[in-house]
């Protein structure tokens, strides 16, 4: 596992013979290993955050009004806005102080509230897909030191296990946390660090999932979630098709960043049909053409006229009811969503439903302007109004009178990174927590001089089988009912060019609260291999 443990210290001075000692705060973020995305984070219920009573709360710029996507969330992408590939968990940041704040008085717990403000963290439930657990661990000698009502705290509002270990090794945290994230995640604290420790606040989340549909069909014979895209309209001139994928070489490349670098991508498509030819033409103006250009191939086929009129009027009827049919057919290679305007582009698709909980991914890469640049002046009110008009491939979602035409290729990437989180949040305003001879740690232990010190770090592999690797292939053929005649109209096409051949931001959200778990940038994909012809 490349994945570092994420530590929150709290540290005393040794003067006046006072033992300096530290807190462990696991933040796991976002895990996507071997084709599987692990979400580490934590699980509160929903109870009010208890008033602070002693030193008012002023609402910080940054402060959460609810769950949905917050200016915080997007402030770090701003704060650490330095041209590479990033990525960092809101949720787990948000958990992460809300914990703390048990811990804090006056000031120190003020500053954490004005940001926290009226967020409610979701309750989840764990099962075969979902793992959330929380812990606190406490070295034995150190039982008497942690407050009583802290540790009541903790296992009341967040579930957490209180666990006595001697912290001579990093076993007992280990094994805890490889069992609460599916033996996913193993070893992640080193001896060394647990043997420093006095006690640790762990919070851990594992999610194994996977796309509903693959984002481009694979032949493989165990593959039951892709969908073959072959699409022919009935007597009109129009077809799309998007290959199957057999092996790794068979993924797409495309020019990234002005042809910096060549990345891997996959292949996505749809048509929506919203032309109604027999409306447009008028249905006499369409029997009278095909109707005269069937007799002359029926005649020269052998037939005599008055046996070729028959023929003709009922090729005809048939002809008529299928170029009706063709008229508000929307298919898509895979499910998914789009925005597109002249700022950005905007791909977003939905992971597999987990116990009730739908999650979505949703990346959105401006064009006119450079991602840095675009980042610097995004607001929360824009990134909501593209979310608010994502559209999913229904032919009520796309302009009237031509057949649209949706191309694209989605740069595949994975990488991971540390977020300097405790600069971000004393940029944020959140500083006295930080800072020795300031920090009011009073609820969480009777010993005086504690602050804070942390670290955050996550990572991500987005592949073509999602969260989750999975296979499949669904295929179907097309015929012609016409027994060898056949006249193709031209059709107005307009297409939407979908690919993502730019560095660009990316959301994971819950879909139905609009929490955001997860957020970054990409500016290096992976690497795709550069074919010739």
């Amino acid at each position: 596992m490349n994945e570092e443990v994420k530590t929150e210290e709290i540290k005393t001075s040794k003067k006046g013979g006072k033992k300096g000692w530290i807190i462990l705060l696991v933040i796991l973020g976002l895990a996507l290993i071997g084709g599987a995305v692990y979400l580490l984070l934590t699980n509160k219920d929903s109870n009010k955050k208890e008033v602070n009573t002693e030193t008012e709360v002023k609402k910080s710029a940054y402060y959460m009004s609810g769950n949905s996507l917050q200016k915080f969330d997007l402030a770090f992408l701003k704060l650490e806005n330095e041209k590479k590939n990033m990525i960092y968990s809101p949720l787990s940041i948000k958990y992460a102080l809300e914990m703390l704040a048990e811990g804090a008085k006056g000031t120190s717990k003020s500053q954490i509230d004005g940001i926290i403000g009226e967020y409610v963290a979701k309750k989840y439930t764990n099962s075969k897909n979902m793992s959330f657990a929380n812990a606190m661990f406490i070295r034995d000698s150190f039982k008497d030191k942690v407050l009583p009502t802290y540790a009541e705290n903790l296992t009341n509002k967040y579930n957490a296990e209180v666990i006595y270990d001697s912290f001579n090794s990093a076993k007992t945290i280990n094994n805890w946390i490889s069992e609460k994230t599916l033996k996913l995640l193993d070893n992640l604290v080193d001896d060394g660090a647990v043997q420093q420790l006095n006690f640790a606040l762990v919070n851990a989340l594992a999610i194994d999932m996977s796309w509903n549909y693959k984002i481009q069909a694979s032949s493989s014979k165990s593959d039951a979630m892709s969908k073959l895209y072959s699409i022919k309209y009935s007597h009109e001139k129009y077809s799309e098709y998007i290959p199957i994928i057999t092996d790794d070489n068979e993924y797409g490349s495309t020019k990234f960043d002005n042809n910096k670098m060549n990345a891997k991508t996959v292949e996505i498509g749809a048509s929506i049909n919203n032309y109604d030819i027999v409306k447009t033409l008028g249905e006499a103006n369409i029997r009278k053409t095909v109707g005269d250009e069937y007799k002359k191939w029926l005649v020269g086929d052998g037939k005599n006229d008055e046996m070729a009129e028959k023929d003709v009027n009922k090729f005809l009827d048939g002809y008529i009811k299928e170029l009706n049919s063709n008229y508000k057919k929307a298919e898509g290679s895979t499910d998914f969503y789009l925005y597109d305007d002249i700022e950005v582009k905007t791909f977003a698709k939905d992971l597999k439903t987990y116990n009730g909980n739908t999650l979505q991914y949703i990346g959105i890469m401006p064009k006119n302007v450079s991602l840095d640049s675009y980042i610097n002046n995004i607001e929360v009110e824009k990134v909501n109004n593209i979310i608010s008009n994502l559209k999913d491939i229904k032919s009520e979602n796309f302009k009237e009178g031509v057949v649209t035409k949706v191309i694209g290729n989605i740069p595949l990437f994975k990488f991971d990174y540390k977020l300097k989180l405790q600069d971000d949040l004393k940029t944020l305003g959140v500083t006295d927590i930080f800072a020795q001879g300031k920090a009011d740690l009073s609820n969480l232990t009777s010993e005086k001089g504690n602050y804070i010190s942390v670290e955050h770090k996550a990572n991500i592999d987005f592949s073509n089988d999602g969260i989750k690797a999975s296979a499949a292939t669904i295929g179907g053929g097309l015929g012609d009912a016409s027994g060898g005649f056949d006249y193709l109209y031209d059709v107005p096409v307009e297409i939407i060019d979908l690919t993502f051949n730019k560095p660009y931001m990316f959301l994971i959200r819950d879909k139905n609260s609009g929490e955001v778990w997860f957020s970054g940038t990409v500016y290096e994909p992976t690497k795709g291999i550069e074919k010739t012809e």
